[in-house]
């Protein structure tokens, strides 16, 4: 036997089976008899086996079909488990969200945008994946994201994206560190000159700052304090000798408290937009689509 009994032909047998006839078969399955009878003379061949014994007043199975049928009606129910489990498996995954952020969307934004969506879902749970916006970009084309949100100046033509905010990057200082005191706005080459303290290579921020320095003929050094979080920024800029370089939507209640001053740049653009991004073939539909226009909203 070089192939797989047809399903149907099986099924046809074990309509036999229950009903003792093969005309009582076919239209239980909604087949015309002939194209009944047809399916179980190929089932035979197939199998090289007398499945009925066909006369004029009508047709029985073998011992032989009794065997067989016994053998598909397990079958067919190993395939209906497969049909169900797949079912419950995609109810399952309609059920699960799971969103992948980069930290200032994950810190500032999102937050606000998942209580929304938990309003409206209340049965819908959400995974939301944290980390700098080339993991989240890793993240959704490796499809373990459904959708994405980064803080990159750009992104690859792997993914689709729409912009859902601005921001902007802002230099603050603690309340003592000289710049908080200038009269005029620093230069593009002052921060370069500067040993700040930034976000790792990789995140939106980093990039962003970079880039607009590039546009300016600048690079940054090496000698720069490297941290992974926006907390740790914050917290090394407040101690009064580094300055930091941060979303300003992270920097809003340091700032008004006065823990934090912002420091004016002159001549860099340091605006930047907020992207949902998603693989191309998983266009956000449902929950994820719903999410999406919370996050545009």
């Amino acid at each position: 036997m070089t192939t797989r009994p047809d399903v149907t032909a099986l099924e046809l047998l074990v309509r036999v089976a229950e009903t003792g006839s093969l005309g009582a078969a076919a239209r239980a399955m909604s087949m015309a008899q002939p194209n009944a009878s047809r399916s179980l003379t190929r089932l035979e061949r197939r199998l090289d086996l007398q499945l009925l014994v066909r006369s004029t007043s009508g047709s029985r199975l073998t011992d032989q079909g009794q065997v067989v049928a016994a053998w598909a009606r397990d079958a067919l129910t190993a395939l209906d488990r497969v049909a169900l489990g797949a079912r419950s498996l995609v109810a399952e995954q309609a059920a699960q969200l799971t969103v992948s952020a980069s930290l200032t969307v994950a810190e500032y934004l999102a937050p606000r945008g998942l209580a929304a969506f938990r309003r409206a879902h209340p049965d819908q749970h959400v995974s939301l994946d944290v980390g700098n916006s080339g993991r989240v970009l890793d993240q959704v084309v490796a499809g373990r994201a459904s959708l994405g949100f980064v803080e990159s100046p750009s992104v690859p033509r792997t993914v689709t994206s729409t912009v859902v905010a601005r921001d902007t990057l802002v230099v603050v200082v603690a309340p003592s560190h000289p710049w908080a005191r200038r009269r005029t706005p620093l230069r593009p080459d002052d921060l370069v000159a500067a040993d700040l303290a930034l976000r790792e290579a990789g995140s939106g921020t980093r990039e962003t700052l970079e880039r607009a320095l590039a546009r300016n003929g600048l690079t940054l050094g090496a000698a720069h304090l490297e941290l992974a979080s926006t907390a740790a920024l914050k917290a090394a800029a407040s101690e009064g000798e580094t300055p930091a370089v941060l979303s300003e939507l992270s920097v809003v209640a340091e700032v008004m408290t006065g823990q934090l001053a912002v420091v004016p740049v002159r001549d860099l653009d340091l605006t930047r937009a907020l992207r949902a991004v998603w693989l191309p073939s998983r266009r956000p539909t449902g929950a994820s689509a719903d999410l999406l226009a919370i996050a545009r909203a």
